[in-house]
């Protein structure tokens, strides 16, 4: 190839990625085509985008954005997986069809790439058992509303059982 087909490749790697600040390193090797489409189109429903790129051709497009650590010691053809919410939902989104029997030992986590930080494979499976984004700001929210619904029912509770009482009285003395 070219430098200056090289250097178009990496444009169009760098633009695509361009704000991309968490993702994850794939290996798709031994796939067939069909197994192929059935996998992006599984993950295009779940809002992750794949792109199967050669290592240096990556690496030379990537050298100065946070997604470098992904590429500094991964050889051969790799498959950068990016999207979601956040990188948690992504981790789960991505482990679980590594996990799916269809793609298993094709479709495998290399690594990934979290606040500038490269994670390695078994990190990456930790992290998918995190709570996403979503689940920590229903739980946190919970935690905000929880006191003060108890102190509202404390509140409410005896007065009602009084409001009931003098209703029942007034009703039975007519």
């Amino acid at each position: 190839m070219s430098k200056y087909v090289k250097d178009l490749v990496s444009s169009y790697v760098a633009a695509r990625v361009e704000g991309v600040q968490d993702a994850l390193l794939v290996d798709m090797v031994g796939m067939t085509a069909n197994e192929t489409n059935v996998l992006r189109g599984e993950l295009e429903e779940k809002g992750v985008s794949l792109m199967v790129i050669k290592n240096t051709l990556a690496r030379r497009a990537l050298k100065d954005t946070t997604l470098a650590p992904l590429f500094s010691t991964i050889g051969g053809s790799a498959a950068l997986c990016w999207g979601c919410e956040d990188i948690v939902s992504l981790t789960k989104v991505v482990c679980t069809l590594a996990d799916d029997k269809r793609f298993k030992d094709k479709f495998v986590v290399k690594c990934g790439v979290m606040d500038n930080d490269r994670m390695e494979a078994d990190m990456v499976k930790q992290v998918s058992t995190w709570p996403s984004r979503t689940e920590q700001l229903s739980l946190l929210m919970g935690q905000i509303l929880g006191p003060g619904s108890n102190l509202a029912a404390a509140l409410l509770g005896p007065g009602s059982t009084v409001a009931g009482q003098i209703a029942s009285k007034g009703e039975g003395e007519e």
